[in-house]
């Protein structure tokens, strides 16, 4: 488990590989500074290692250029994957000073944000994968309450009643565990990120 708690963002993440495989297909990276908030999970095509390979290289490359905007680093990310295997990539971006986030997703990767006030916000992705081709990008942009928590995976997790997991009843830490408990025998690779904007 990975734990990141700041003056203006709380968030978990966990990660599980399919099976007893040492390789995860999924990989991640999310970073606060003063400014913004950038989460990154991308989800390589098939598992093992070269599943690693692609959501890897991804997730290092925005690690890199996290000061660029959302649009910019999809487009990057797409590049990053010619000659690879491929993978869905989501990238989320929350600027603390408009209350605002961007995000963009080609791919089977769930965003989901519910703001203090019971709205849920639930982006659709872009459907396919990156690989180098020419792609479609939507890099969408939505304002958001303090308090707001959202919750980022792949396909791997299977889950219902976001909504009712996500109110503010929840402490950040107990939704954790309920998804957590979810991940004890999993069928794919799987990794969700639950966060809190306050």
């Amino acid at each position: 488990m990975t734990h990141l708690v700041q003056d203006q963002i709380e968030v978990y993440a966990k990660q599980v590989a399919k099976g007893k495989n040492p390789y995860c297909g999924d990989s991640f990276f999310f970073t606060s500074t003063d400014d913004y908030f950038i989460c990154i999970l991308a989800d390589g095509l098939g598992s093992g290692e070269f599943a690693y390979e692609s959501s890897n290289a991804v997730v290092e490359l925005v690690e890199k250029h996290h000061h660029e905007d959302v649009s910019t680093l999809i487009d990057y990310c797409n590049q990053e994957l010619m000659h690879k295997r491929g993978a869905a990539v989501a990238i989320m971006k929350a600027y603390y000073g408009s209350n605002e986030f961007e995000y963009s997703c080609v791919g089977n990767i769930r965003f989901y944000l519910y703001s203090s006030g019971g709205k849920m916000t639930y982006p659709l992705p872009v459907t396919g994968y990156l690989s180098g081709r020419p792609q479609k990008y939507r890099t969408q942009r939505f304002t958001y309450e303090p308090q707001s928590k959202f919750l980022l995976h792949s396909d791997g997790l299977n889950i219902t009643n976001i909504k009712s997991l996500l109110q503010n009843s929840n402490s950040l830490r107990k939704i954790n565990d309920e998804i957590s408990l979810r991940l004890a025998d999993p069928t794919d690779d799987t990794t969700f990120i639950v966060g809190s904007l306050l």
